[in-house]
């Protein structure tokens, strides 16, 4: 395991679960008093630097937070970081997953994807990648062609969602989403991309194993955004750029994470400045989480297989997906 790109070892904890949406747009100033009708923020934390490989990262949790987070298991922003034409490629060389779904979202720049599976493509602004890992692939990912023709920002999500038990080791895919594929609501103050799941009558066209949602919001300074949410699922927001107001008149900026207390109904935002954030939640998986680095199990000898596998060659060869043979 030594030799494994995102190592980190993941606590294990029982999973609590997520939500469903629709917004509704209000004007003023804040009025967020804390109300037993709207859902109370339970912590506000901010995003900690690291690397991965060589591409820079911002990581808002990896494996903690579960009762809060779940389904979903990691959230890491990548860059923003601005390369100059003909830069050398950041890179993650090739590392294992097992039992877990990584989901790529760019916001701006390309990236460039290769797998065991024979997938060799590369991504775009706004592409939305799933590499459901069952019972293990595994995969490179670097900068793209563009970005190193072109120049540019490189910047977007790379989020994990947990898979269900009974999908552990199901057969490995990958799959590329575009704009064609997500629902889209526009108003004056905000608009929102949903790309997963389904709002305000605007659905995605992207399945996963179990129900979840992934909306992308901008919003100008002054909106105030009201979310509906099943009282027993989680939900919670981060922040890439602005600053809102969220119950009890609390604050979050840049590359802070909102998590909510489950109870009640609804939740509500006020963008005090112009933001961009996203919103996630999904259903409560309600099952036991035992993860080492990339791989996202149930048991400790679900975890000690993942390992004999890629070691024995199981998942791939690390030198093919590296392109190095």
């Amino acid at each position: 395991m030594e030799d494994m790109n995102r190592r980190d070892a993941l606590k294990g904890t029982a999973i609590l679960g997520a939500a469903a949406l629709v917004p509704r747009l209000a004007f003023g100033e804040s009025g967020l008093m804390q109300d037993k009708g709207y859902r109370k923020v339970h912590a506000v934390l901010s995003a900690g630097r690291s690397m991965v490989g060589t591409l820079p990262i911002l990581r808002a949790f990896a494996g903690d937070r579960d009762d809060y987070v779940s389904p979903y298991v990691m959230l890491d922003e990548f860059g923003p970081v601005n390369l100059n034409t003909g830069a050398q490629p950041l890179r993650v060389d090739a590392h294992p997953h097992a039992g877990v779904t990584p989901t790529t979202f760019f916001l701006s720049g390309s990236g460039h994807h290769r797998d065991s599976l024979n997938f060799d493509f590369q991504i775009g602004k706004g592409d939305f990648m799933l590499f459901h890992s069952g019972r293990g692939a595994i995969h490179m990912e670097e900068t793209g062609k563009q970005l190193y023709d072109e120049g540019g920002m490189y910047h977007g999500f790379q989020i994990w969602l947990n898979m269900p038990s009974r999908y552990k080791f199901i057969a490995p895919s990958t799959r590329l989403f575009g704009s064609k594929d997500y629902g889209y609501i526009k108003t004056e103050q905000y608009e929102i991309m949903v790309i997963l799941g389904e709002l305000a009558g605007q659905k995605s066209a992207i399945e996963t194993f179990s129900p979840a949602f992934y909306y992308y919001i901008k919003a100008g300074a002054g909106a105030r955004i009201e979310f509906p949410v099943d009282a027993l699922h989680n939900a919670f927001i981060y922040l890439v750029r602005g600053e809102v107001e969220t119950e009890g008149r609390v604050k979050a900026g840049a590359h802070q994470l909102v998590l909510f207390e489950r109870g009640a109904e609804a939740l509500r935002v006020f963008v005090q400045q112009d933001a961009e954030f996203v919103l996630l939640g999904g259903e409560p998986l309600k099952e036991h989480l035992f993860a080492y680095g990339p791989f996202v199990m149930n048991t400790e000898d679900q975890i000690r297989q993942c390992i004999r596998d890629y070691q024995t060659g199981k998942m791939g060869d690390p030198e093919v997906v590296n392109g190095r043979k």
